[in-house]
C-alpha cells in the first residue's frame, strides 16, 4: 500500500489551510496513495498568538471540515489530521479525524496533553477519555496517535495488540533543545519495538521541526523530510511486518498484559 505524508506550515486563516490540505489530497491521489497523513492542528496557528489556533475551533461540521469531506467524494483516499473542536466554555478538544468517500470514518481526542518543556496545552484543552479506533484501509489495520502520544509507549503497544500493523500520528513537534533527536529515537523506537511501521507527520515553519518519517518494522526510515513543505510517498508492505515478527518475534515472547487506559477524571 502507498501512503503519502503531507508536510506543511499553518497558516493564519483556516481558508487556507483547507486549500492547502484540498491539494494535497488532490496530490496524494496523482502519486497513487491510499492514505495521506497530515499535521496536527492544521485548522490555524499565528505563531505570535498561541492561543489563535483554539480561537478559532470549528464544529466537525463546520466549513473547514465540511471543504475537506466535499473533496475526498471524488476518491477512496483516506486522509487523516487533527483540528481543534469546540468543547463548550471556550475550550476544545484536539481531535483526530480519518477522513473517506465524504464522510468521517473514524474520530479520536488527543489523550495526552502536552504540558511539558514550559508549555500547556490543557490550559484551553480538554483531555480525550478513550483509546482511539482502528481503521482499514486496503486490508491493513491503522492505529491512530497524535503528537504527544508518541512519548506513551503503552499506547503504541496497545494498538498494536489490538491489531495495529501501521500507526500514523499527526504532529506539530515544536522546536527547542534536542528535541529533533526526539522525535526520531522515539518514532524509530515506537516501530522497532513493535515491529510495526510507523508513519509520523509534523507541521514545518518557524515554530515546529517538520522531519516527518515513515519508519519501518526494524527501524528502518525509508522516507524523510526536511524542514520545508513537502509531500512524501512510500510503500507499506505487509510481508514486512510478517517476515520481521518472524526473526525478532517480540509480540510473542512479551510477558506483560496489554496495557489499560486509567480512568481520569476532568
Amino acid at each position: 500500500m502507498k501512503v503519502a505524508a503531507g508536510q506543511f506550515a499553518v497558516r493564519r486563516e483556516w481558508q487556507e489551510n483547507a486549500d492547502i490540505c484540498i491539494g494535497l489530497m488532490h496530490d496524494a491521489v496523482g502519486e497513487g496513495a491510499s492514505l495521506l497523513v497530515l499535521p496536527e492542528a492544521v485548522l490555524a496557528r499565528d505563531n505570535d498568538n498561541p492561543d489563535w489556533g483554539v480561537r478559532s475551533a470549528q464544529p466537525l461540521d463546520g466549513p473547514f471540515v465540511n471543504q475537506l469531506l466535499s473533496a475526498s467524494q471524488q476518491n477512496t483516499l483516506t486522509t487523516i489530521l487533527t483540528l481543534h473542536v469546540p468543547d463548550g466554555d471556550g475550550r476544545v478538544f484536539n481531535t483526530l479525524i480519518a477522513i473517506r468517500c465524504g464522510e468521517i470514518i473514524a474520530r479520536y481526542n488527543k489523550l495526552h496533553l502536552y504540558d511539558a518543556f514550559a508549555m500547556q496545552e490543557s490550559r484551553n484543552v480538554n483531555a480525550g477519555d478513550e483509546l482511539p479506533p482502528l481503521i482499514d484501509v486496503e486490508g491493513i489495520k491503522v492505529g491512530l496517535m497524535t503528537c504527544y502520544d508518541l512519548r506513551f509507549p503503552e499506547m503504541a503497544r496497545r494498538l498494536v495488540l489490538d491489531g495495529a500493523s501501521l500507526l500514523v500520528l499527526p504532529a506539530a513537534w515544536v522546536r527547542g533543545p534536542h528535541k529533533e533527536m526526539h522525535w526520531e529515537v522515539l518514532v524509530t523506537a515506537r516501530a522497532l519495538e513493535n515491529t510495526c511501521y510507523v508513519l509520523a507527520v509534523g507541521e514545518c515553519g518557524p515554530r515546529n521541526i517538520g522531519n516527518s518519517l515513515l519508519v519501518d518494522p526494524l527501524g528502518i526510515a525509508t522516507v524523510r523530510a526536511a524542514e520545508v513543505p513537502a509531500l512524501l510517498t512510500a510503500e507499506v508492505d505487509p510481508q514486512r511486518i510478517v517476515a520481521v515478527r518472524q526473526a525478532l518475534p517480540v509480540l510473542a515472547n512479551r510477558r506483560f498484559s496489554p496495557p489499560e487506559l486509567a480512568v481520569k477524571n476532568r
